[in-house]
């Protein structure tokens, strides 16, 4: 009876309430039971928490930038890692999306920097390389101003097909091209592999033998 009673608030009671709902529901994960809790929660705030979030939102949307050397999310041009003197300027990380930046940066076993793909290839997907950040790692590869590359795709068909094809792309540049070990279970995310595992698999990284697994 409650849900029946939680459903049909949802849908009648309130068009401004619904219409958070619909917002919310259309969040990772959240149903709409969930939604509507979200809802209900903000409803009770007081009316400055309430717009300090909103405007939180719309500034973060409005003002977040992609580093212009890495492709990191940034407050500015460059990003704190790139900007950061006291970072590995030789060691380039390539991972995915900014959950792997921050996966990564939270095992504290990694002090290079990174280079943020974009996405990996996946056909099914409609992602092909043209549609990642490859062109600009294939230059920074090519300057001799890096020793490593380290590949740090999730360990999956897509991961291991896009780590091959940047080893082609990679291999005739003068630089060492790396591969996290397989600490980290075939399938996983890195996101939500355990901080002591992920980090042993940086530390454990080996030459990339340019094959597919």
């Amino acid at each position: 009876m409650q849900y029946i009673r939680i459903i049909r608030m949802n849908t009648s009671s309130s068009k401004l309430i619904e219409n958070v709902v619909d917002h919310f529901s259309k969040l990772p994960g959240v149903g709409k039971k969930s939604a509507l809790r979200f809802a209900l929660h903000f409803l009770k705030l007081p009316l400055e928490d309430a717009k300090s979030f909103g405007e939180s939102l719309i500034r973060m949307r409005e003002d977040t930038k992609f580093c212009k050397k890495c492709h990191n999310i940034s407050d500015a041009d460059v990003c704190h890692i790139c900007s950061n003197p006291r970072r590995d300027q030789s060691k380039i990380c390539v991972i995915e999306d900014i959950r792997d930046v921050i996966a990564i940066e939270n095992t504290g076993q990694y002090n290079g920097l990174y280079h943020v793909l974009g996405g990996i290839i996946s056909p099914i997907d409609g992602k092909g390389p043209s549609d990642l950040n490859i062109e600009t790692l294939i230059q920074k590869a090519q300057s001799g101003d890096y020793s490593e590359i380290i590949l740090a795709l999730k360990t999956t068909i897509e991961g291991d097909t896009t780590n091959f094809y940047l080893f082609k792309k990679l291999k005739d540049c003068p630089v060492k091209i790396s591969t996290i070990s397989r600490g980290v279970a075939f399938g996983d995310e890195l996101e939500y592999t355990d901080e002591i595992t992920l980090g042993r698999s940086i530390l454990n990284r080996t030459p990339y033998q340019g094959v597919l697994l």
